[in-house]
Parts: structure tokens; sequence; C-alpha cells
């Protein structure tokens, strides 16, 4: 029972991380970008992955987490896979509407459904479903307004969703299967997806804002909020590792539209944006839908921990009756031999 209240906290503080953390570059990120105009996303991850990993390291010299060694293949290709999917995600937001840009990040948990479905063997629910539908209609009444559509961005949708889908079911997948923590694949790939991210990431930049970040006129403000983006960063990227490892990839998108809410309401509160009975009336869907997903998860999760439960309290029945069953045979084979020497000793 200790260590089940334990995992349940560390669910709850990695949850709580994420969404703080999120929520604070998001507005970080805004305040750099829109209002002192420095468009260049894609590098900018680039920088927060670098310093994740170098904070990392410094970490992992202070003997703050225990380094395990991967597979380099698979840890290789896992950083290459999650770099791709951020830079086609750039490009999908950069080459469509906001509108359809927010229709792409909201398919991406019925594609994770339905390969977790076909590839892992995970069965969902009818609630699950009905609560995950009830949440991507909230989200979508709450933020998507336009929906433009074109070739190029359209196909650049489709792969953003696929590697996206991939990437978070490997990180959950990779951390089970190999036995590793999240700060341990984490440190693992993170050179790989700044790697990959800080070459393409001016390239892919470049076409989509017809700036060149090198040439960029960086002012102390511009510098000081690009050091807090990647300080926040590194909490950003623990926390989306940690929070998958935890509960699953799809939970992990919930969340995240838990965080579009939060980043529409903050906008609302501090930045002024403008705010419609049409977004408040889907935030609150929203939430109904995250409220019944949580309380369907936790439910079915109490349902097979306690059949767990029982399936072992019947293992371990099965394992010592027969210990029990020799012992009582041993004790009436002790008592049929004294009854017959006795037998024996009174005839004599």
């Amino acid at each position: 029972m200790g260590e089940m209240s334990g995992f349940q906290l560390g669910v709850i503080g990695a949850l709580f991380l994420s969404v703080a953390s999120s929520v604070s570059i998001v507005i970080c990120n805004k305040a750099l970008m829109s209002n002192l105009g420095f468009p260049f996303a894609t590098t900018l991850t680039s920088w927060h992955l670098m310093v994740t990993f170098c904070t990392l390291h410094v970490a992992q010299r202070f003997n703050v987490f225990e380094s395990k060694s991967v597979d380099m293949k698979t840890v290789m290709l896992f950083g290459i896979l999650n770099g791709v999917s951020i830079g086609l995600l750039n490009l999908s937001l950069g080459f469509n509407s906001i509108g359809f840009y927010q229709m792409t990040k909201l398919a991406i948990i019925p594609f994770t459904v339905l390969l977790e479905t076909l590839f892992l063997k995970k069965q969902f629910s009818q609630k699950i479903k009905f609560s995950l539908f009830l949440l991507l209609v909230g989200v979508a009444i709450a933020s998507v307004t336009d929906l433009q559509l074109n070739f190029v961005g359209t196909i650049l949708s489709l792969l953003a969703i696929a590697t996206t889908c991939v990437g978070q079911i490997l990180t959950n997948t990779i951390q089970k299967r190999l036995n590793v923590t999240s700060t341990q694949l984490l440190y693992q790939s993170a050179p790989f997806q700044a790697a990959i991210l800080f070459v393409s990431g001016p390239v892919v930049d470049q076409c989509l804002t017809k700036q060149n970040v090198f040439a960029y006129k960086y002012s102390p403000i511009v510098l000081a909020f690009i050091i807090l983006s990647c300080i926040i960063s590194v909490s950003v990227n623990f926390s989306t590792f940690l929070v998958i490892g935890k509960t699953s990839p799809v939970t992990y998108q919930v969340l995240g539209h838990l965080k579009t809410c939060l980043v529409l309401a903050f906008g609302y509160t501090l930045l002024h944006d403008p705010f419609t009975e049409r977004n408040i009336i889907g935030i609150m869907i929203a939430i109904l839908g995250m409220g019944l997903y949580s309380y369907f998860c936790t439910h079915e999760n109490k349902k097979k921990q306690l059949g767990d439960l029982s399936t072992v309290s019947q293992i371990k029945d099965r394992e010592t009756a027969p210990l029990l069953a020799g012992k009582n045979m041993g004790y009436e084979d002790k008592e049929s031999h004294e009854v017959k020497k006795a037998t024996k000793d009174s005839l004599v």
C-alpha cells in the first residue's frame, strides 16, 4: 500500500510539474516571439535540448542520478524520430492555418489510441473513448477557428501526427521494456534530438520566416528571455518523459489539452487576448472530458489492481496448498506409525 501511494504521489507531482512548466514556457515564448520579434522556434527548441542535456550531464556528474547505457542504435533512432517530429510540427504550423494546426494536434490522441490498439493490443473501454471524444470536442470548440486546407500542409500534418504518436509510444515502451528511468532515457536521447534540430532548425526557420537566425540582432532583453526559456525547458523536457513513463502517451496528450485551456485562460487574464463565449463553452466541455477521463482511468486502474491482487493471492494459495498437504500427510504417517507400534507392543 505504501508503494502504491508513493507511486500515485509521484504521478501527481509529474503531472503538476508538466502543467506548470509547459504553461510557463508558452507564456515566455509567446512574449519572446510575439512581443520581441524572435520567430525562430525550431532553432530555439534545439537550444532547449542542448541546455537540457548539459544540465543532466552536470547532474549525472554529481551523482544526482545513475547513468544507464542503452542500445546506441535504439537511442539514436528514438532521438532522431523525436527531433523530426518537432520539426514537422513547426512546419505544419507554418504551412497551415492556426485552426488546421490545432486540428492536427487534436488528431494525435485518436491516432495514438489506434496505434496502441493495433500494435500493442491495448484495450480502451467505451467510457474512456467517450471522455476523450468529449475532451477533443471541447478543445476544438475553444481553439479551432479557421480551417484552410492545402496539399503540402496536409502532408506535413499527417507526417507530424505519425512521428509524434510513434515517438510518444516509444517513450513509454522503451522505459518499461529496457527498465530505464525517464531521466536516463532523456539523458541518452537529448544529444541526438538537439543535433538534428541544430542542423535542420535554421533551415526550417528560414523557410518559414524568410529570416536568418544568425543575422538576427540579439538585444539584451531577447537574450534574457532566450535564457529563461532554456531554463524552463529543462523542466518541460524532464516532465514530458516522466509523465509518459509513469502514465501513458494518451494521458500525456490529455494533459497537453489541459495546458491549451490554461494558456487560453492565462492569455485572456495576463495578455488581454480576445475571449468569447465560444472559448468559455469549449473550455468547460474540455474540462468535463478531462474530469471523466481521470475518473474512468482511476476506477479502471483500481479494478485492475484488485484483480492483480486476487490473482497473486490465488497463486500463493495454490503454492501453499501442496506444502500444507505434505505436512498433514507427514503428520498422519507419524500418527499411524505410532498406533501400529502401540498395537504391536500390546500384542507382545
